[in-house]
């Protein structure tokens, strides 16, 4: 099947907060995540979502407030703008045993857990939803996050990729070495659980970690869960080209999203990696009426819910010192840590001036929103597939409405045209999107299968 041919795939891109991107809609009267704390909430999307055949529930989080983190944080709470906010990985445990298909995507920065813990947990999880657990692998983007984990502020941006380097070598090791396959016996007849000979410790020593093993689970479905990427800037590129199964850009324009994902294919290619290693997805909202009328007027009306204070406050940039910059700041000027790929891409979609700080807000705000029909909608899908893009990053509005008006309006209309699926692939969550279960033989974690066998590697001592 052609790239032109094939269904885009399709992730209800959530978080466990009350304002997660569209800022000030959860004061709509039809706004359920309000109550986001209220598990039933997500139990119920998720077996909408599962109903509509969406490929993933994707879910952000967040290790501390955005902006300056020695100022008031006021505006934070009086929005709810990801505070409060509470942990995804728990949360997924809850949907795994309500749900049969979805994905379950999680994000998880690499100050916020000891790796050993973590590929403890992940795979606990790869377990409950048999092989469904997706991992969305990002560095941090506030110095409030860094100071909750013993740090001064947040590491350099560089360096804070070199931290994710060792991170992944070190769950890979876990994932895919610690374990050769057949070790899990479960012999009640000879009285032996487990093949000693083929568990190993991987005695990883790091710049960072220290981590002996064994990994505690014996392998999971997936062994390692399906790695998303987050990260747009240069460094972010250079990292999915060598570790990302799936990457969300932040693209506004599919012209801008073919730039990204052709760099991005070579980049992989480069690193040993084949170009359809790995797959695309921009983020997109959805304003959906039964004619163009109604879908403006709607749009007209979900302006006045949008808050503009809201969207500065998520995307102030601090500077060297830890200070916001003012809305006005020319980009130009901006020397930052954190968001730089948000910073790459306002300067591609604002070409008729130098575009300022406040920018960036306004293209969270409005941009990346698909505003008409269903017919209409259709239409500009086809034109994100023909750039190349994989699938969408669905952003609502409120919950449940948004997902619901999507499922029962749009994706039929898609279905038509063979832009979404109408039935799940059979198998673990990479399976469904790839056609194996595992890792490919390309992959960086496939070195590790086997490497810490002994000599006898391969004879059981039993």
């Amino acid at each position: 099947m052609s790239t032109q041919d094939r269904p885009l795939h399709f992730n209800a891109f959530v978080m466990n907060t009350n304002s997660h991107i569209k800022h000030g809609h959860w004061r709509q009267p039809d706004a359920g995540q309000v109550d986001f704390e209220n598990v039933d909430l997500w139990i119920n999307l998720a077996r909408l979502l599962e109903e509509a055949k969406f490929d993933a529930m994707f879910f952000a989080d967040v290790t501390g407030h955005y902006g300056d983190a020695d100022a008031e944080y006021e505006v934070y709470a009086r929005h709810g703008l990801q505070l409060p906010s509470n942990d995804p990985t728990v949360l997924l445990g809850a949907l795994a045993v309500v749900t049969e298909n979805i994905g379950l995507a999680l994000t998880s920065n690499v100050a916020q857990n000891h790796p050993f813990n973590f590929a403890r947990q992940i795979s606990t999880l790869d377990h409950i939803s048999r092989g469904r657990i997706a991992w969305n692998i990002v560095t941090g983007t506030q110095d409030n996050g860094a100071r909750n984990f013993g740090l001064p502020n947040l590491v350099d941006h560089t360096e804070r990729y070199r931290w994710a380097e060792e991170y992944v070598d070190v769950v890979y090791k876990l994932w895919e070495g610690s374990w050769d396959e057949g070790a899990l016996l479960k012999d009640k007849e000879r009285g032996i659980y487990a093949d000693v000979s083929k568990i190993h410790k991987i005695y990883h020593e790091g710049e960072r970690f220290k981590v002996e093993g064994p990994h505690l689970p014996a392998p999971s479905p997936q062994r390692t869960p399906l790695l998303f990427q987050a990260g747009a800037s240069a460094s972010g590129r250079q990292f999915a080209a060598r570790h990302a199964e799936a990457t969300f850009i932040p693209t506004t324009t599919p012209e801008a999203a073919r730039a990204l994902i052709t760099e991005t294919r070579a980049l992989a290619v480069e690193a040993g990696r084949e170009p359809g290693d790995i797959k695309f997805f921009p983020g997109l909202s959805f304003i959906i009426g039964d004619t163009e009328i109604e879908a403006n007027e709607k749009a007209e009306e979900f302006d006045r819910w949008a808050s503009s204070e809201g969207h500065l406050a998520h995307m102030a940039l601090v500077d060297a010192d830890g200070r916001v910059y003012p809305p006005e700041t020319p980009l130009k000027d901006i020397k930052t840590n954190t968001a730089k790929g948000f910073l790459e891409w306002t300067r591609f979609a604002v070409k008729d001036r130098e575009p300022v700080m406040s920018d960036v807000g306004t293209l969270l705000a409005r941009g990346n929103q698909i505003v008409g029909t269903p017919e209409q909608i259709a239409d500009q899908l086809e034109q994100w597939r023909a750039a190349d893009v994989d699938g969408i990053n669905v952003m609502n509005y409120v919950l449940p409405g948004s997902f619901e008006e999507f499922a029962e309006k749009v994706l039929p209309v898609l279905r038509e045209r063979g832009l979404a699926q109408s039935e799940y692939a059979p198998g673990p969550l990479r399976q469904k999107l790839f056609g194996d279960a595992r890792l490919n033989d390309r992959h960086p974690a496939a070195r590790y299968r086997g490497a810490f066998a002994p000599e006898l590697a391969g004879q059981s001592v039993y």
